[in-house]
């Protein structure tokens, strides 16, 4: 029984897409079977695995109209033992076509549980909104993991994300959790780094990750080669440090 695992947090710029990348790119280098989804209409995460998000058929998009099955849409991607269930721009349009369905909130949910079996884990990347998509994707999964960007406003929104996974937790998951916290583009020479890991750990009654994710310009380089961190500079601090929370998530 894999281990699915939403990525969630409606403020942009945080690193989401970043560590849905990192995470499952260093989960398969670490020899486990794993499947990303990509949520967000943008398709970073897509792209950054090494797929051409504007040559597919079948995406997200095709899935959550019942356009095709989820065996259909799976890519290979860069990293061996890592597929992907692509997206791109078509997925903005879905939330639209989806006005009028019942059960929306569970599209995604009912198509993962025919394949849930076939990895260890499922690791999604949900948009920068909380829209029908990333309730889609929080209804799918057993925990939701929030990357918190170490800046000035970090807390900002910060409860309305918890908010929404509580009510989603009522109403539509009994078995969500949050599954923690991890700090992206930590700068360990910065008071304020230092300032919102405490101010964070004062506030979210959640656990926090040990693992603190640099800030790196070989991380802000790799996506635009197609490569997850681990293959475009596998000893770069990035890399260090994605493999070594992919360990502690896995533990």
């Amino acid at each position: 029984m894999s281990r699915i695992i939403a990525i969630a947090n409606q403020k942009g710029g945080v690193g989401k897409t970043t560590t849905a990348i990192n995470l499952s790119a260093c989960m398969a280098e670490a020899g486990k079977k794993v499947l990303a989804i990509d949520l967000d209409p943008q398709g970073n995460m897509t792209s950054g695995l090494g797929v051409d998000k504007n040559e597919l058929e079948n995406t997200v998009y095709e899935l959550m109209l019942g356009e095709c099955s989820i065996n259909e849409c799976m890519q290979d991607t860069v990293e061996p033992g890592l597929q992907i269930v692509a997206s791109n721009v078509n997925l903005a349009g879905a939330e639209i076509e989806l006005l009028g369905i019942n059960d929306k909130e569970y599209i995604l949910k009912t198509a993962v549980d025919y394949i849930r079996d076939d990895f260890d884990y499922i690791i999604i990347d949900c948009p920068p909104s909380l829209n029908m998509l990333t309730v889609n994707g929080m209804t799918t999964a057993d925990s939701v993991l929030v990357p918190i960007q170490c800046e000035y406003y970090a807390l900002e929104g910060l409860s309305q994300l918890i908010h929404t996974i509580n009510l989603v937790q009522e109403r539509l998951n009994g078995k969500l959790r949050v599954e923690g916290a991890v700090f992206t583009m930590y700068d360990v020479r910065t008071n304020l780094s230092n300032q919102v890991v405490d101010n964070v750990k004062e506030n979210l009654d959640a656990k926090i990750y040990e693992t603190k994710i640099p800030r790196n310009i070989r991380l802000a380089e790799a996506p635009s080669y197609g490569l997850p961190i681990s293959m475009y500079d596998a000893k770069s601090a990035g890399a260090e440090s994605y493999r070594k929370l992919a360990e502690e998530i896995m533990n």
